[in-house]
């Protein structure tokens, strides 16, 4: 018989940093620098790779529609990174913000107009995650997630050579 453990020492072995920031431009330029520094201190690749490039995207979008969207007057947003031990392989990208009542739209829902100068950031998140959702935990709060692969070789989508990146395993993207 095996001994049980308890939801928090389970959670104890989780690679887990979270931080409260201002919802400002600042907020989200700092949200971008602490997820590229804690996903290069956790594994190890430098800074200048293709799959902290992903992180530092995805955080910024992230973030960035937390701010815009998400955000009431004098409200935080918080970000939360992940390294989930039962998928290695995977950093999860959290963005929780105070307007839970304001659900992303989904990017395949319609086109941007050529002339709009927003409304794209969802769309670089889809094609940079494996997978991103939006979760309504409470009635105060949501949180909107992405998962990028720490990718082996160094090809990313926007690769000046055109080659698609190598161990991408099938993209899903839930809302």
């Amino acid at each position: 018989m095996e001994p049980q453990t308890s939801a928090t020492e389970r959670l104890a072995h989780v690679a887990h940093f979270a931080v409260r920031l201002s919802s400002t431009a600042r907020g989200i330029r700092l949200a971008r620098r602490f997820a590229v520094q804690q996903f290069t201190e956790w594994t190890g690749l430098p800074h200048v790779c293709d799959t902290a490039h992903a992180v530092a995207l995805v955080t910024d979008e992230l973030a960035a529609n937390a701010v815009a969207h998400g955000s009431l007057p004098g409200r935080n947003f918080r970000l939360t990174l992940l390294l989930p031990p039962s998928e290695p392989g995977v950093v999860r990208i959290e963005v929780t913000d105070t307007r839970p009542e304001r659900l992303p739209r989904h990017p395949a829902t319609g086109p941007v107009p050529p002339d709009a100068v927003s409304g794209r950031g969802l769309l670089l998140v889809a094609v940079y995650a494996r997978r991103w959702g939006c979760e309504v935990r409470d009635a105060f709060t949501k949180t909107v997630w992405a998962e990028v692969l720490l990718q082996r070789s160094n090809a990313s989508p926007s690769s000046p050579t055109g080659h698609a990146p190598t161990e991408v395993i099938g993209r899903s993207h839930e809302v």
